[in-house]
């Protein structure tokens, strides 16, 4: 909700200061989610799917919100503000494979970070990690076939690079 408010008070409402403002509080919200799993596992809670939720959130968050953010304000700047039109990534070539290369690292990072976080709350609760590491297995494997997808771009080759090989 604060990314659509800042994006509409800075494009809609040409408030860039404001719009600025509300962009900057989006990351307040990883916090707040954080700090509530904390509390509520500190105030005795068994840890669950909602606390594992909570870590892949601020994982995800962390490791993709400057590139939303970035993508988010673009698009809006072309619908709002009349801005030109984002240029599309090509389908093939060595641009494509180091956009997709960055973009597996980015959830590398983000996987990091939420299973850093569920071990965390896990060892704050002193009950163990069963119940947050369940959602952990899925997205173990949706980062390894993200891996085989992301780095297969860099063994496709344009025509062009097929001709100079």
């Amino acid at each position: 909700m604060l990314l659509v408010a800042g994006l509409v008070t800075r494009y809609l409402l040409r408030l860039r200061r404001t719009g600025m403002v509300l962009l900057a509080a989006v990351p307040l919200v990883d916090v707040v989610l954080l700090v509530a799993s904390i509390v509520d596992i500190q105030r005795g809670a068994a840890p669950s799917f909602k606390h594992s939720l909570a870590a892949i959130f601020v994982g995800v968050s962390i490791g993709f919100g400057h590139q939303t953010l970035k993508w988010a304000d673009k698009w809006a700047a072309h619908f709002m503000a009349g801005a030109p039109r984002p240029a599309k990534l090509p389908k093939k070539g060595p641009e494509r494979a180091r956009h997709e290369r960055a973009a597996w690292l980015r959830h590398l990072i983000s996987y990091l970070i939420g299973v850093g976080i569920m071990l965390g709350l896990g060892l704050l609760s002193g009950r163990g990690y069963d119940a947050l590491l369940g959602p952990a297995v899925p997205w173990t494997i949706a980062l390894v076939i993200d891996a085989i997808v992301s780095f297969s771009y860099s063994f496709d080759r344009t025509p062009q690079e097929k001709q100079s090989a």
